[in-house]
C-alpha cells in the first residue's frame, strides 16, 4: 500500500431493526461489514487491505452494546484508517450501502449516520504523522485506558498484561509500518516501567475460539526523556491504530488519561 501522511478515524451510527440478543462472536462480522464496504468502494484496495499482515484499520466493536438489543437502538462502529487512501473508498463504500439493512451475525440494523469530519463526533478524528512527530512533552508519564481486550505476543505466549515495552513496541512496529519512511523510529531498547494500574482480564469470544485481554488503565513512567518524547507520540498515534492484536477485530481500542465519568462511554463486546 502506498504510504501517505494523514490518518483519520470515522464512525458509523448504526440503528437496530429488531431486538434480541446478539451472538458473543460480533466482533468478526462487522470487520467483515467494514470490508464489504470498502470493496464496493474499491474492490482491489480491500483485497491488499485483507492480505496484509499488518493491517492498515482498525475496527472496534459494537460501542454501546451491553446486552440485549430493543428495536430503534442505536450504537456505534468506529473505524481507523492508517493511511489517507482508504477513506474516500471506504466512505463512497458506505454511502453506495445506504438504507439497506446489513446484517451482522444475522441481527439486521441500517446506518443511521456516518461522522467523518473531526469535531462531528467524540469518536471522530483526523491527523497527520508529520505532526504528531513533532509533539514535544515535559512529563516523564503517561495513562492508557484500555477499552476493549488487550493482549500482545510476547516470543511464542499471548501475554495480557500490558507491560511497557510490549505496548509501546507494538505501537512504534505499526507506525513503522504506515508513516513515510522519513518518520520512522529507529528500534528502542524500551525501559518504561507501569508505575500503577487497575486492569482485569476480560474474555472476548471470535470465531475460532476466545481472545484473552486486559481492560482498564496503566500509568507508564519513563526516566529517558527521548522515549518518553517517542511515546507520547506514540500514543496519540494509538487513537487511530489501537494497541497490540487484532486491532481489526475489536480488541485494543485504547484512550489517554485517567478515566472520567463522561469517558466512559463504551463497553466493547
Amino acid at each position: 500500500m502506498l504510504q501517505s501522511d494523514r490518518l483519520y478515524a470515522i464512525a458509523v451510527q448504526l440503528k437496530a431493526c429488531a431486538q434480541g440478543s446478539l451472538p458473543l462472536t460480533l466482533n468478526r462480522a462487522i470487520h467483515a461489514q467494514v470490508l464489504q464496504w470498502l470493496s464496493l468502494g474499491n474492490l482491489e484496495l480491500a483485497s491488499c487491505v485483507h492480505r496484509s499482515q499488518e493491517s492498515p484499520i482498525s475496527v472496534s466493536g459494537l460501542i454501546g452494546h451491553q446486552g440485549r438489543i430493543r428495536l430503534g437502538d442505536e450504537f456505534t462502529i468506529r473505524i481507523g484508517l492508517l493511511d489517507a487512501q482508504l477513506l474516500e473508498p471506504l466512505l463512497a463504500g458506505i454511502e453506495q450501502w445506504g438504507t439497506k439493512p446489513l446484517q451482522l451475525t444475522k441481527f439486521p440494523f441500517v446506518i443511521q449516520s456516518i461522522y467523518s469530519l473531526p469535531g462531528s463526533h467524540p469518536l471522530v478524528g483526523s491527523s497527520q504523522y508529520s505532526i504528531m512527530a513533532k509533539t514535544r512533552t515535559n512529563s516523564a508519564d503517561l495513562t492508557f485506558q484500555f477499552l476493549s481486550p488487550t493482549s500482545f505476543k510476547q516470543r511464542d505466549i499471548i501475554q495480557p498484561f500490558p507491560l511497557p515495552e510490549l505496548v509501546f513496541g507494538s505501537l512504534q512496529r505499526r507506525w513503522n509500518a504506515f508513516s513515510p519512511k522519513l518518520l520512522a523510529f529507529k528500534p528502542i531498547a524500551w525501559e518504561g516501567i507501569v508505575s500503577s494500574y487497575e486492569l482485569k482480564t476480560h474474555v472476548l469470544k471470535l470465531e475460532g475460539g476466545a481472545e484473552v485481554g486486559c481492560q482498564g488503565w496503566a500509568k507508564y513512567r519513563f526516566k529517558d526523556a527521548e522515549q518518553a518524547r517517542i511515546a507520547i507520540i506514540l500514543a496519540n498515534f494509538a487513537f487511530f491504530s489501537g494497541v497490540g492484536r487484532k486491532t481489526a477485530m475489536g480488541m485494543g481500542q485504547v484512550r489517554l488519561g485517567l478515566p472520567t465519568t463522561q469517558s466512559r462511554h463504551c463497553k466493547d463486546e
